[in-house]
């Protein structure tokens, strides 16, 4: 048969490598992987699996806050694609084992984004871009290379498509990752088409390893290894013989390999990453990726987005769907398995583990994830999430201040943000039936970080009842962050029958008091001495301030244990809900610096931040849930979309993607630890949820409408449901949750005192 012309041959590739069309059964279709990629969002396109430690992305910067996950979708030039991403953070880290195809002459830097700096990085546009779960393409205008990738779990592969040339290169850039330093790296050939390599980075995590090998589909014409730019001499590959000095070390190495190559001609790289070595990593992309098939293992990776995705069904426009599923896909992303495929691990304390019976899970932001992400996973993702929960009590017992991790990655603890949270993400899980957990080490965990010397603070904040300003930074954020997860190991330690542990965490979990201002109905930062902070502007954003990322007016709110205790110390349901009234009040324009990085502003509510999200549920609480309907509903449509630049703020590992999924479906949980979820006003027709347990729930929404954003009614299996609140239970069970929708308020639904106020955050036995 003869063979196409070089132009057919690259069409036929062209044309192979599209991602499937959408169906009806096909929820990964509406998902939009830019979604969040332009403005706060911190997303990335590439190619991930849910939950995998691979996530082959491209990078477009690698140097500023602004591209924490390596990509903004405003950036001109593609760098390169490496195979580690964050997703949605505010602070750049991994971006690790960078492969960028080149003809030409050969780089080994990047450049610079103006190109008045040559380098290997290319300009693209976004015509020539696509992105669908588990694939990625781009076509490298400097080049005229199409690169395309795709992963698994442990594994990625790159299919570049190459023009006719002698010059044609595959580069591989160990000196890259995300904004820190690589203090050492090492790659050497092992044989004419396989490399094996690793590389030590200290940034945001301060000791992170990671193992790589990479087989090329092609043997290399040439190999060529350099360090400090300077390249290894070492004998040619003829004959494809291995040679024991193809290797180089040190801090900035690269690899480049040679090819002549035909229009339209492929060159495939398969990688697998690993904790452990560079023998793992191999395993690793032995197991995952046997062979060249790349439709396949895009098949594979969709097929797996799927399963996930269809733990949804919904009802709605194709925006709907396609804002629905998205936020699904990112809030699927994290945390990421740690487990290599013959079970072994690094411990928090950097050695190798087996953990039996579960696989561990690393990149836990707690203090945005314990809000609403866990809280979704303990309802669809369950299995995973004990597994999560066993991961963050394995680290508790590795790490070498025996503590419960706070934000953490890569057996790297990072110490970012106030609070212990995840003591939330365990007692949630323990509140709404988690088992196959020791709760009785659980709660010793707690305790044991819950009473930490690393915590300076903790000491004044015991002794004194808060934590004083003139000895901590974010001193009124801390109190808080601390009296909320004092008050989950209180509820843990009654439902255990350990009084004693109940009784002094029940009254650190009242420190919130001690800081609350009754003539400015404000919390308010007092010295060590008692005194309140003189002069004290509420709306003033100070970083390392009394208050973390965020004012008084944020943070007054952050009770979420004890939202009938808050109501009593404002004067009642009337002068809390006035108070809260002010927070949404829009007011001249704030000028304070780096304000403008806080954005989906309602006056003073900040949805760009995970400290707001529960505040505009609070109405429901105080008997006035009408004001909950409008204004979540107002968020989800303002703040929420199918477009690069649709979300307005870090995704913060799915944190916002999970306030959307939830306050979407017409309820949220408000106090994670409690088994509650506060209603408001579903923005779908209609959702159906798989529930842990094979069955399912569902949402339907009669007379929806984007008028019609008020609760008439509601009815739970055909039964009238008067309460604001839902219980878990019901959820886990399965059945249909009915919301009747109006364009008015009813402003005697769920109102009464004893179902708002007295129902949520009682103490139980």
């Amino acid at each position: 048969m003869p063979l196409p012309s070089p132009l057919l041959a690259l069409a036929f590739a062209l044309l192979a490598a599209a991602p499937p069309m959408p169906s009806p059964r096909d929820p990964a279709g509406y998902v939009r992987p830019f979604v969040g990629t332009k403005g706060e969002g911190n997303t990335y396109p590439g190619a991930q699996v849910p939950f995998g430690m691979v996530a082959l992305s491209p990078d477009t910067d690698k140097k500023e806050y602004g591209t924490a996950s390596g990509y903004e979708y405003s950036d001109p030039s593609i760098l390169g694609f490496s195979m580690l991403h964050l997703s949605g953070t505010g602070i750049p880290d991994l971006g690790d084992i960078l492969f960028q195809p080149t003809v030409g002459e050969t780089c080994l830097t990047p450049g610079t984004k103006d190109f008045k700096e040559k380098g290997y990085q290319s300009r693209f546009r976004h015509d020539q871009e696509s992105a669908s779960p588990g694939y990625y393409s781009v076509m490298l205008d400097d080049y005229g290379v199409k690169a395309e990738l795709t992963s698994t779990h442990r594994a990625g592969m790159l299919r570049f498509t190459y023009p006719a040339s002698k010059e044609s290169h595959v580069v591989l850039d160990l000196a890259h990752v995300l904004l820190h330093k690589v203090i050492w790296s090492r790659v050497r050939a092992i044989d004419a088409q396989t490399l094996q390599g690793m590389h030590l980075v200290k940034g945001w995590a301060k000791d992170r390893s990671v193992y790589f090998a990479a087989r090329f589909s092609k043997p290399f014409k040439e190999l060529r290894i350099f360090n400090d730019k300077k390249e290894a001499k070492y004998d040619s590959f003829k004959n494809y013989r291995f040679l024991s000095n193809a290797q180089a070390s040190g801090a900035d190495v690269q690899a480049v390999a040679d090819y002549t190559t035909t229009a339209g001609e492929q060159i495939l790289v398969k990688v697998g990453i690993s904790p452990i070595s560079e023998e793992a990593a191999l395993r690793n992309l032995d197991a995952e990726m046997p062979d060249w098939g790349f439709e396949n293992y895009v098949a594979n990776a969709r097929n797996v987005w799927n399963t996930e995705l269809s733990r949804f069904e919904v009802e709605g426009t194709d925006a709907q769907k396609a804002t629905f599923y998205t936020g699904a896909y990112h809030a699927f992303m994290a945390p990421n398995l740690y487990t290599d495929v013959d079970g072994r691990t690094r411990g928090q304390d950097h050695q190798t583990k087996t953990p039996k019976g579960y696989q561990t899970y690393t990149t836990f932001s707690l203090w945005d994830t314990y809000r609403a992400t866990h809280p979704l996973f303990n309802l669809v993702q369950p299995d995973r999430n004990r597994d999560m929960v066993r991961s963050l009590l394995a680290a508790f017992e590795e790490s070498a201040d025996h503590l419960l991790p706070i934000w953490n990655f890569w057996s790297n603890e990072t110490w970012c943000m106030p609070g212990y949270h995840a003591i939330p993400v365990i007692v949630d899980a323990w509140a709404k039936g988690m088992t196959g957990i020791d709760w009785e080490k659980a709660l010793q965990a707690c305790v044991a970080s819950a009473s930490h010397p690393t915590f300076d603070a903790l000491a004044d904040f015991e002794r004194l009842g808060f934590v004083p300003f003139d000895v901590e930074n974010e001193s009124v954020s801390k109190t808080l962050e601390y009296a909320y997860d004092d008050a989950c190991i209180a509820r843990l330690a009654r439902g255990l029958r350990k009084t004693a542990i109940a009784e002094r965490f029940e009254k650190r979990a009242m420190a919130y008091r001690n800081l609350f201002d009754a003539s400015l109905k404000l919390m308010r930062p007092k010295n060590s001495q008692g005194q309140w902070q003189t002069p004290f502007n509420p709306q003033e954003f100070k970083h390392l301030g009394p208050f973390t990322e965020g004012t008084t007016w944020q943070y007054t709110w952050s009770v979420a244990h004890d939202v009938p205790g808050l109501i009593r110390l404002m004067g009642g349901r009337e002068a809390f809900t006035k108070q809260l009234d002010q927070v949404f009040k829009v007011q001249e324009k704030r000028q304070d610096a780096g304000v403008d990085d806080i954005l989906g502003r309602i006056g003073e509510y900040w949805h760009g931040n995970e400290p707001s999200h529960h505040v505009t549920y609070l109405y429901a609480v105080a008997g006035q849930p009408w004001k909950t309907q409008a204004l979540v509903r107002n968020l989800i449509d303002t703040q929420y979309g199918d477009q690069p630049d649709s979300l307005c703020g870090n995704d913060d590992c799915g944190q916002m993607s999970a306030w959307y999924l939830f306050s979407a479906m017409g309820f949220y949980p408000l106090c994670p630890g409690d088994d509650r979820y506060v209603l408001g006003s579903p923005a779908l027709p209609k959702v159906s949820m798989k529930v842990g347990n094979g069955k399912s729930f569902t949402v339907r929404a009669e007379n929806f409408s984007p008028a019609n954003v008020y609760v008439q009614k509601t009815t739970l299996n055909g039964q009238p449901w008067t309460k604001a609140w839902l219980p878990h239970a019901a959820l886990v069970a399965g059945g249909e949750l009915v919301f009747t929708l109006g364009p008015k308020p009813n402003k005697a639904w769920a109102s009464r005192h004893e179902a708002a106020l007295g129902a949520l955050h009682e103490k139980r036995p």
